[in-house]
């Protein structure tokens, strides 16, 4: 097997920069190729296509294998061996900035957690290949170019981990999205949206939306929504009393006043009126 190796370095490089692309290469290794144990000062991703080798940090050993891929965090004691049998053929890329490490966060690596496996059709070795283009045609462009190419990677990187997340335990997730849609009706309240917008928005079918709801508050998203909005008006008759019923109706997303002053009455016993009423006698907070 031929040896082989080539790395492009980014043309430019500014001191201050929150984030930066130092470097990007590709190498068939050697049977028992071996990098460190060393430290280094940014974070390098590995990419693997073919062949095997194991991955060692601080904290454990690592097998890897084609789709794999490691990042080594600054600071962290780490060494790389290429299988004896079949030596791994990889690409990497190293970036550095005051952004990186929120960034790395936010594509779930940890020094604890530096492995993610890829699935088919990654964008991730095209990345690297398309930053080792930009830089060699040594413009200054390639900085943006190379940047471009890095979030493509930290984006599928955070989606892979997401979905892992997700796969690992169904539960969280049903609570998850239960609090996404809590969240949603809490912003939206105001406007006149509907349950099956919120649907469309959150990418999934009214029936389970509303059986994991209802399975976790007790409430239909319908009526769970009603009732936001009524809260919210109780709120604004009380504090707000140069507005009119119609005027607090459409301030919670009700434009039909007529509809909610009897779906008022449903939830309060009583008239959105007599309650502004009862409540200004009453000094009620």
């Amino acid at each position: 097997m031929e040896h082989t190796y080539s790395v492009g370095s980014n043309p430019v490089y500014y001191d201050k920069q929150n984030l930066h692309v130092l470097f990007a290469g590709e190498s068939q290794t050697l049977p028992v190729h071996q990098a460190g144990p060393k430290i280094y000062d940014y974070y390098l991703l590995h990419f693997i296509e073919s062949g095997f080798g194991h991955f060692t940090t601080e904290h454990r050993k690592y097998a890897l294998g084609p789709g794999d891929c490691f990042l080594i965090h600054p600071g962290q004691l780490v060494s790389y061996v290429s299988d004896q049998q079949q030596p791994w053929r990889y690409r990497w890329a190293a970036f550095t900035g005051a952004d990186a490490d929120e960034l790395v966060l936010q594509a779930g690596f940890s020094p604890q957690q530096p492995v993610l496996t890829t699935a088919e059709g990654t964008v991730i070795p095209g990345a690297v290949a398309g930053m080792m283009q930009s830089f060699y045609a040594n413009k200054e462009s390639a900085h943006l170019t190379s940047l471009g190419y890095l979030y493509l990677i930290i984006g599928e990187a955070a989606e892979r981990h997401l979905s892992s997340s997700r796969l690992a335990g169904a539960e969280s997730q049903v609570k998850r999205t239960v609090k996404q849609m809590i969240h949603y009706m809490a912003s939206q309240y105001a406007h006149p949206v509907s349950i099956e917008q919120m649907c469309g928005s959150l990418g999934y079918n009214r029936a389970y939306l509303s059986r994991i709801f209802k399975q976790e508050t007790g409430l239909s998203p319908v009526t769970y929504l009603l009732k936001l909005r009524i809260e919210k008006s109780r709120q604004l008759l009380r504090e707000r009393p140069e507005l009119s019923v119609e005027q607090v109706a459409a301030s919670v997303g009700l434009t039909d006043a007529l509809y909610f002053s009897r779906q008022f009455k449903r939830f309060c016993s009583q008239s959105p009126t007599s309650y502004r009423l009862a409540t200004a006698r009453h000094g009620e907070k």
